[in-house]
């Protein structure tokens, strides 16, 4: 069994959110198969967010899967460690919160149940997902899409905008 390529995009926007992002990529080192790739630090304006929401710190790692992990498996650890984190049950959609992971891909695989979608189904529309995996992965070819992760960047129309932390 060949190790899959898994991309996982961080993000934060509440509480010392340059500290979540530094604990939360040194969790995700364990749950890969080699050293982890880390993108830059991004800041963010909120999409689809309640007005007045803080701006994010945004970032994408990349994994190789274990032996024995599924997509399922790596999505209940990432939704314990939001948890971990101090994320609550939602009571308004996208509210700010210390931390947020989202299973963008797992190597070729296509999900559509309850509890996970793959790829994720809006990592194509988000620049503040594709920014970061596009410095981790441009030639990345997410299922479903017929351009890759740079082209997406590059023809993405959104007014979101971000800036990479030094």
């Amino acid at each position: 069994m060949t190790a899959e390529r898994v991309f996982i995009a961080l993000g934060s926007n509440l509480g010392d959110s340059p500290a979540v992002l530094a604990a939360a990529f040194d969790r995700l080192e364990s749950w890969s198969s080699v050293p982890i790739r880390r993108s830059s630090l991004w800041t963010s304006t909120p999409v689809d967010c309640p007005p007045g929401s803080p701006r994010f710190l945004n970032a994408v790692a990349e994994l190789a899967s274990r032996r024995g992990d599924s997509p399922e498996s790596l999505l209940a650890a990432l939704q314990a460690l939001e948890r971990e984190f101090g994320r609550r049950p939602k009571l308004v959609l996208n509210e700010a919160r210390p931390l947020d992971l989202d299973l963008i891909a797992w190597g070729r695989e296509v999900r559509s149940t309850a509890s996970l979608t793959l790829p994720h189904p809006r990592a194509h529309l988000r620049r503040f997902v594709l920014q970061p995996l596009a410095e981790l992965a441009p030639e990345l070819l997410l299922p479903g899409q017929t351009a890759p992760v740079e082209e997406l960047l590059r023809d993405l129309q959104t007014d979101e905008i971000l800036h990479r932390l030094p």
